[in-house]
């Protein structure tokens, strides 16, 4: 799969730092010293984190070389790392593990999540948010036109199996079980777009990047515009025009008592 775009995925940026905000504004510390964000992308949560605890070591982590170029632009004193997650391991114990967006792309969450509240300090805190939108018209569109004969050999079904969330009792169970207080939550967020091509151009830079990335140019825009006809009546126009793309979100903020 070909690395993430940088500047598609900051078309939308002010929208995809607010749930970064609200999830940093539940964590209940002031006296961070080490702190890392997992998943940092172009550096917009990051830039969260420090400004949040201006005296902590800040780390940013991601698989990205392109994100990582920009993060390490917009914050030169902040320490960025090219890892995967899943086998990232602290230097030091943290006093915030926050992962912003990231976790929905791993599997294994029964072992992953234990693993990080592993490198907490006791009193830190692991902080989680996930998108939990498969089931919208946005996401189950994208498989049902893959699924299409049209597309069935171009397309492979693993590539485009975003594996599900687990159930808000199993990651409370998890975390609880791990030594932890949990504070856990969902939010939809209706963002306006201006038409159902907004939705492409926002999914382009996360959702979409499976179902495209085995096909060529010519391919690409022959699948977007099966996808786009499916999206059209899916999202039908407002009064004033523009069209609402529900986005629904799970928060989890959950702090080690040892």
């Amino acid at each position: 799969m070909q690395d993430w775009n940088p500047q598609l995925y900051r078309q939308f940026e002010s929208e995809r730092t607010r749930p970064a905000r609200e999830l940093l504004e539940r964590i209940p510390l002031d006296d961070v010293r080490f702190a890392t964000d997992l998943g940092c992308g172009p550096g917009n949560s990051t830039e969260l984190l420090a400004q949040a605890w201006p005296k902590a070591q800040i780390t940013g982590i991601d698989s990205s070389a392109a994100m990582l170029e920009q993060a390490r632009e917009r914050l030169p004193n902040c320490h960025f790392q090219q890892a995967d997650i899943r086998r990232w391991q602290a230097e030091q114990p943290q006093q915030v593990i926050y992962a912003n967006a990231s976790l929905q792309w791993l599997t294994e969450h029964h072992t992953l999540l234990p693993h990080l509240v592993d490198q907490l300090a006791i009193g830190g805190a692991l902080a989680i948010q996930m998108p939990d939108n498969l089931e919208e018209p946005s996401h189950r569109l994208m498989r049902e036109v893959a699924a299409n004969e049209k597309w069935q050999a171009l397309i492979s079904p693993q590539a485009a199996d975003r594996k599900r969330l687990l159930t808000t009792d199993h990651y409370y169970d998890l975390l609880t079980d791990a030594g932890c207080k949990v504070d856990i939550w969902r939010t939809t967020y209706y963002h306006p777009m201006a038409d159902a091509q907004g939705i492409i151009t926002w999914l382009r830079a996360t959702g979409l990047r499976p179902f495209l990335a085995g096909l060529d140019e010519t391919q690409q825009a022959a699948f977007l515009h099966d996808y786009h006809q499916a999206l059209i009546p899916a999202y039908p126009a407002r009064s004033n025009g523009q069209v609402l793309l529900a986005f629904p979100r799970l928060f989890m903020v959950a702090v080690k008592t040892g």
